[in-house]
């Protein structure tokens, strides 16, 4: 369940973490690539063996849902990439969300939300966590203090992206990190769009980390998953009673006084994907850990493109607006600077002095990007997020989010700058 021992990668360089975290050679035949176990269960040694591991006093596999080898290789690389102690894969980025909450949440209560994150999260956290009743209030994460303001007696973490999705808003996270320590609450973040290559939140003070791997951790649009990555520094208490109290599933077991610093990622594993199941599967696993070997080298690259497509945009006659934390005329630039120093990401967000009218008449008109939902693919992808990801959102929700009705999002991939800048200019050309 925890990640394999990192002891090996102590004081290695980022990109050696992304390669040979998590994935030694198979201790069964010596394959250097983690094998794919395609397998729903294992046997045990005897009845004794069996015995141990139902009950938690020995880590090993009993059961896909709960463990398996490939996708254990996949959660040690994350979290020798964070600086984590543990991780538990999901099966998306959603579900990552969902186990990401489960070990604090009780009926009734809350988490202070950012109110700038991708559109699905947003009715996530206001409207489907409402059924379990669990209730998210959103504040402008702009100024940290709008989150102290909004904490109650039943406020179990804050929540926020990184980089926000779609407007590409940097947050302080370091400010924010303290207002949820001063209430004695986690700081969570979604790093999905920063990934571990531009930023790792643990540095900052956060306690939690969720990334939907769909996207830049896989990195080639052909996997769906998630992660959550656990810091092993945020002491829990009375307030997560299922991290505190005893368990009756395991015999009265406490899982803060048992694990320790594991606490969380066991309850992730012997709780949340026993009971609830949305497991990786080891398929996605294997694809992402694929994938993850290159992150670093990827988002250089994703980085320095859409740099120079954001500055093209900037200077364009049919664009009214820019957002890009890694322009000089961002209102994130500075906090990017201190958070994001090897590159602010691949997705940005511009505005059409046409319109909604413009926006979807550019996503049709485009050739070498792909008009979709997703982000992080090593191809370039465009959206218009109002008639799309963020159309279930009111007017005024989507404007706050940052997405209005001129808005287009982009995902800029790998392939030259010139020939995405030339596909844009043409599509540009084309719109009203």
């Amino acid at each position: 369940m925890p990640a394999p021992d990192p002891d090996a990668l102590t004081n290695t360089g980022l990109s050696t973490r992304a390669v040979h975290g998590g994935t030694a050679p198979d201790p069964a035949t010596g394959a250097r690539i983690t094998p794919i176990y395609q397998t729903a269960s294992y046997v045990f040694e005897d009845v004794a063996h069996a015995q141990r591991l139902f009950n938690l006093d020995e880590f090993g596999q009993i059961y896909s849902r709960i463990t398996n080898p490939t996708v254990q290789a996949l959660e040690g690389k994350m979290a020798a990439l964070d600086g984590g102690v543990g991780a538990t894969a999901a099966a998306s980025g959603h579900a990552a969300q969902f186990l990401a909450l489960l070990p604090l949440m009780e009926a009734g209560d809350e988490i202070v939300s950012s109110r700038n994150l991708y559109g699905g999260s947003i009715t996530q956290f206001g409207q489907s966590f409402k059924r379990l009743g669990w209730h998210a209030t959103f504040v402008d994460p702009t100024d940290p203090e709008n989150f102290r303001k909004r904490i109650s007696p039943r406020t179990r973490a804050i929540f926020t992206e990184s980089l926000s999705n779609p407007g590409g808003l940097m947050v302080d996270l370091e400010a924010i990190a303290a207002v949820a320590h001063d209430a004695g609450i986690p700081l969570i973040v979604d790093n999905t769009l920063a990934t571990p290559a531009l930023c790792r939140p643990f540095e900052w003070g956060a306690d939690i980390c969720v990334y939907s791997t769909t996207k830049f951790i896989a990195g080639h649009g052909n996997a769906i998953g998630g992660v959550i990555v656990d810091s092993g520094g945020f002491q829990w208490d009375e307030r997560t009673p299922a991290l505190t109290t005893p368990n009756a599933a395991y015999h009265g077991t406490n899982f803060r006084e048992k694990f320790g610093a594991l606490a969380y990622t066991v309850y992730g594993h012997a709780v949340g994907l026993r009971d609830f199941g949305p497991a990786m599967a080891p398929m996605t696993a294997f694809l992402t850990l694929t994938g993850a070997e290159t992150l670093t080298l990827r988002m250089a690259r994703h980085s320095e493109n859409a740099t120079e497509v954001a500055t093209h945009l900037e200077n364009h006659p049919a664009v009214a607006w820019v957002s890009y934390a890694g322009l000089a005329s961002s209102q994130s630039f500075g906090l990017a600077r201190k958070y994001l120093a090897d590159g602010a990401g691949a997705v940005l967000t511009f505005g059409l002095k046409g319109g909604y009218e413009a926006g979807i008449k550019v996503v049709e008109s485009c050739r070498l990007f792909s008009h979709l939902a997703n982000v992080g693919d090593t191809r370039s992808l465009i959206i218009h997020p109002a008639s799309t990801t963020h159309r279930q959102l009111s007017d005024e929700d989507r404007a706050a989010a940052g997405a209005g009705p001129d808005v287009v999002r982009l995902s800029v991939g790998i392939e030259d700058a010139a020939d995405l800048i030339a596909d844009l200019d043409q599509a540009l050309a084309a719109s009203p």
